[in-house]
């Protein structure tokens, strides 16, 4: 049998991201240990173009993640990770990521497709004192700052958790303070 037949006999010719059941074909999973088999799924042109563009990614197409996470099959907890590290500043993904469970050399095959995504990506995030801040994070205020648009003033040692990045600009991020999403200068934060 052709790698293409084993992969629709092993995901009952459906998708092993998102369970379509049209135009599917075989992707290889980069920077994998492994080749043929276990380096390939099956997916659904949709999955195919937003993995291979991320200006296309549709984040609501990826909430099907919350269910492919827990898939048996290597190469699909790998893409599943990746795809949930690249959304993560959605908020949701970053429950997932949190409940997912990998094998240690599945986790460093998953963290090898993202270490390269980021160094092709120049945009880091960093605080006032140079720690790189990741989608997620937790960072404390480092002075007050006075909110534009609002009343509100944001006081120094303020906790904003679960940040967001802003992905063009790396010295802002985006949080919310007292219930109020704001935009913060990264030079008056520092990570937890």
């Amino acid at each position: 049998m052709t790698i293409e037949e084993n992969l629709k006999q092993r995901s009952d010719s459906t998708c092993e991201l998102c369970s379509n059941a049209n135009n599917l074909s075989v992707f290889e999973v980069p920077d994998s240990p492994v080749e043929g088999l276990e380096n390939s799924i099956l997916i659904c042109d949709t999955c195919k173009e937003q993995i291979e563009d991320p200006e296309k990614v549709a984040p609501n197409h990826w909430r099907c993640l919350n269910d492919s996470m827990w898939s048996t099959v290597p190469a699909v907890q790998v893409m599943a990770w990746r795809m949930l590290s690249r959304l993560k500043s959605e908020g949701w993904p970053q429950d997932l990521l949190d409940m997912m469970y990998m094998e240690e050399d599945v986790k460093a095959w998953a963290k090898a497709g993202v270490a390269n995504d980021i160094s092709e990506n120049s945009v880091v995030h960093k605080d006032s004192n140079g720690a790189v801040i990741e989608a997620g994070d937790t960072v404390v205020l480092t002075k007050d700052l006075n909110v534009k648009g609002s009343s509100l003033t944001a006081k120094r040692g303020t906790a904003v958790r679960r940040v967001s990045l802003v992905h063009d600009n790396a010295e802002q991020i985006e949080g919310k303070v007292e219930g109020q999403q704001i935009v913060i200068l990264t030079n008056f934060v520092k990570k937890v």
